[in-house]
């Protein structure tokens, strides 16, 4: 096994991350462009480097993505809090002591993927100590660090999910004197409680480099071959079934956008912000009519339909129209009729615009010249005899 091996893998996931989460094609061509010099990398430091790079590149894609609060939150959100920034804390340096809830979030959910590749090597009998990228250093486990190494973008994956999809609330989060941002224990229950979803990630993973470290020892020719505890691959080989399935935590609970209630999963807002914000819909579409309404294309259409009309009103010849169509006729037996019928059906019919066949079917009577068409549309036979029998006196 080389480190290079471990490194490709991440760089793989990173790529799809940033084409298909992120949508910014230019950053995933060039972590694939690194990602393409790994093979000729010739020491571990090179095969730092490339991944630095790579790293530079995907996480600067990241820097402008906005991180949403509800509305009644945004007063006490600070500014630096809106986007998602730098990955490097200006407090160390480094990702460590975050300056904002996104970066905060992914640093907790980085120790639960620690933690679970720690346990991995732990069952599979390796030294989560002993590192093969990761230079052992005191107070870390190293091989734990490079086991996580593949799944880190898929845990970025999850969050990116989450933060564009979901608000968070301002109660989530503690911002320290010297800025430090730190979660509050709700939260951190929340994210807990995807471990077993990056357990079931890292397993695979942690077999893997157990299984290339153990054939590149010596052994007994009568060695059994190594065991899978966390995957169960060699049961599930032997009874012919498919692969483990992986497990997925349960999607965050959805947040109104208005006031930071919890509401159900997949709505944006609570009964109530929900009302507020439909208005200021309702009112933003309406000045948004207006404005179309007032153009020179949509005055001319209004002033050449007007000419229609008006063209058609004057060419309507009264002595044709049927004698038992009269003005009584229509408002007693066709009216009441026209308000079951949709007004997409009316305007077909006649010709008019979808707004006055609305207020046909409000009761609005229209020119004579459209009698005769909504008559047959609602089912009203053209026998004068018989349909002046059926009226009555």
């Amino acid at each position: 096994m080389t480190e290079s091996e471990l490194i490709e893998k991440k760089l793989v996931v990173q790529e799809q991350v940033a084409r298909h989460k992120l949508l910014v094609t230019q950053t995933a061509d060039t972590i694939a462009r690194y990602r393409s010099q790994l093979p000729d990398a010739d020491s571990p430091e090179r095969i730092r480097i490339i991944e630095a790079q790579a790293a530079s590149a995907y996480w600067a894609a990241w820097r402008t993505l906005p991180i949403n609060f509800p509305r009644n939150d945004e007063p006490r959100v600070p500014a630096h809090w809106r986007v998602f920034g730098a990955r490097v804390s200006p407090l160390t340096g480094s990702p460590r002591l975050a300056v904002n809830p996104p970066n905060a979030m992914l640093n907790y959910l980085y120790a639960v993927i620690e933690s679970e590749s720690r346990l991995a090597a732990a069952a599979l009998g390796l030294d989560p100590g002993i590192g093969v990228l990761h230079v052992d250093t005191p107070a870390r486990d190293s091989l734990a660090c490079d086991l996580m190494e593949v799944v880190r973008p898929q845990v970025d994956a999850f969050l990116l999910d989450w933060i564009t999809r979901e608000t968070l609330k301002r109660d989530w989060f503690l911002e320290q004197r010297d800025g430090n941002c730190r979660l509050m224990a709700e939260l951190a229950v929340k994210l807990s409680e995807t471990a077993p979803m990056w357990g079931r990630a890292v397993a695979p993973l942690a077999e893997w480099v157990a299984g290339t470290l153990w054939s590149r020892t010596r052994k007994p020719p009568s060695a059994a071959r190594l065991a899978t505890p966390l995957t169960q691959r060699h049961k599930r080989e032997a009874k012919d079934k498919p692969s483990l399935p992986p497990f997925r935590a349960r999607r965050p609970q959805s947040i109104c956008r208005g006031c930071g209630k919890e509401v159900e999963t997949g709505t944006t807002n609570c009964a109530n912000c929900a009302i507020e914000v439909s208005t200021e819909r309702m009112i933003r579409v309406a000045q948004l009519g207006r404005v179309a309404a007032r153009t020179p294309e949509a005055r001319a259409k209004h002033r050449a339909s007007r000419r229609r009309h008006a063209q058609a009103c004057s060419a309507w010849d009264a002595s044709k129209q049927p004698a038992w169509l009269t003005g009584e006729v229509f408002s007693q037996r066709i009216q009441p009729v026209l308000a079951n019928v949709s007004a997409s059906d009316i305007r077909t019919s006649i010709g008019v615009s979808h707004w006055y066949a609305g207020r046909i079917r409000e009761g609005y009577r229209p020119h004579p010249r459209h009698w005769e068409a909504l008559a047959k549309l609602v089912g009203v036979p053209g026998d004068a005899p018989a349909f002046m029998d059926s009226v009555g006196p």
